[in-house]
């Protein structure tokens, strides 16, 4: 039942609603086949019975195929199946034919007739639908269906009731089915170009980033290089006519060389930071989006909105702290999609006394990333996971992170198949541009998603 759940939980949200409309419109053929069918193969009309459940059996399939190819036509991956429409749409009419000679024949009393006439029409006619291009034409499809079968039963001589109760019920049962399937194949269409806008738009985000970036650069390195380039210029003219001028031209060069060097640090190390108000929500983004309910607790006055720049630095946890923070809840949210069925995730964040420490002040700062869904033989003991093995390099490279800060990480199983990732940090007493905010919840606790 799990590989089965994590099937369908690795699925994407268009793939997910691509494969509920396809099997709807497969429920359908489904439901042809109980509808009129068995009900055809049940009247004890003897091999007359059989047959009639052939045809329908027979249009059933080819309706479902249609269906099927029409949804990839409209979702732009074949070329529209012209000839398949023109297949179902003759299979219905032989259907409806069919059906009317043998209420002519008064082998067939009246309610079998109306079964059998709407529904070969109706159920071709809305597969139909899904291979047309225009409204206009699946209208037409609709007129023509109704107009024909009012046509043939007036040609049989049947009786008036007959045929209104048949064009009636073509008229409704077919607009209402058309509709389901097109509206249902135009959904289906929208999702997929909303996934496709966002996965632009998200392109766009990247490359935009990118040119900034490239700006910076540019900015810092295109004046410098350029006084480098002047410089050194300079000084080889200099130090070819043997004047002691270039040795001071050349320390200045390596100056602008290392103060070169420093701004393109400032601005790496800009792009490098991790912002935890930005990793939190784009944790629940993306666990959301994978179908885990995601819960983040503690947040308020410790991470501000624009941590990045500095605000929540004086109104929150330092900058140096959020940031190393910020990489704790991304290499957790990638360990929680990528390993185990995870279902539920929280992620709190608190501020608490800090346990055996010397000096007067003896606060951290604690993240604590806690799942379900760990596999049950990933589970073999209650302590914690160390480096190594079972640690892998994104947990070693978190320790190391945090040990700049005299932070500290433990990865635990807790059992009943859930993990905890527990992050601790360090933090410099309260002064007068960062006000105390006192102690939060224990952190030992666990925290219920």
């Amino acid at each position: 039942m799990s590989g089965l759940t994590g099937w369908w939980h690795g699925k994407s949200k268009p793939v997910k609603v691509e494969i509920y409309t396809r099997w709807s419109f497969y429920l359908f053929g489904v439901m042809e086949l109980v509808v009129i069918g068995v009900p055809s193969l049940t009247t004890g009309h003897g091999p007359l019975g059989g047959w009639l459940f052939l045809m329908v059996c027979c249009q059933a399939a080819l309706c479902c195929l249609l269906q099927s190819r029409a949804l990839d036509w409209r979702l732009g991956r074949r070329e529209r199946p012209a000839r398949l429409v023109l297949a179902v749409a003759v299979a219905s009419a032989e259907g409806a034919m069919v059906a009317l000679l043998l209420r002519y024949t008064d082998v067939i009393d009246d309610s079998e007739n109306a079964l059998l006439l709407i529904g070969f029409p109706v159920f071709g006619l809305a597969s139909v639908a899904l291979g047309l291009r225009t409204h206009r034409q699946m209208m037409y499809a609709v007129l023509g269906t109704v107009g024909g079968t009012a046509a043939m039963t007036l040609v049989l001589s049947l009786p008036a009731g007959v045929v209104i109760g048949n064009v009636v019920g073509i008229a409704l049962a077919g607009t209402g089915l058309v509709l389901t399937y097109v509206f249902s194949a135009w959904l289906l269409k929208a999702v997929w170009d909303l996934d496709a806008a966002r996965e632009l738009q998200s392109r766009l985000a990247v490359a935009e980033e990118r040119l900034r970036f490239g700006r910076d650069l540019h900015d810092v390195m295109g004046r410098n290089l350029a006084v480098i380039a002047l410089k050194s210029e300079l000084a080889v003219q200099l130090a070819e006519r043997g004047r002691p001028e270039a040795v001071a031209q050349m320390a200045e060069v390596q100056r602008i060389a290392r103060e070169s060097q420093r701004e393109v640090r400032d601005v790496v190390r800009g792009y490098r930071e991790a912002d935890l108000h930005i990793e939190l929500e784009g944790a629940r983004g993306v666990l959301t989006a994978a179908g885990i309910d995601c819960l983040i607790e503690g947040t308020d006055g410790l991470v501000g909105e624009d941590s990045g720049k500095g605000v929540a630095g004086r109104s929150g946890l330092p900058a140096e702290v959020q940031s190393a923070l910020g990489w704790v809840v991304r290499e957790a949210t990638t360990n929680v999609l990528r390993h185990g069925d995870a279902r539920r995730c929280t992620v709190r964040l608190s501020e608490s006394e800090e346990n055996g420490r010397a000096d007067a002040d003896g606060r951290e700062a604690v993240l604590v990333v806690e799942n379900d869904g760990v596999p049950v033989d990933a589970i073999t003991s209650a302590e914690p996971i160390r480096n190594g093995a079972n640690g892998g390099s994104g947990l070693a490279g978190l320790r190391e992170r945090l040990a700049a800060l005299d932070g500290t990480l433990e990865a635990r199983h807790t059992g009943q198949g859930r993990f905890r990732l527990t992050a601790r940090v360090p933090l410099p007493a309260p002064g007068p541009d960062r006000p105390d905010h006192g102690p939060g919840p224990a952190s030992d606790e666990v925290v219920a998603a």
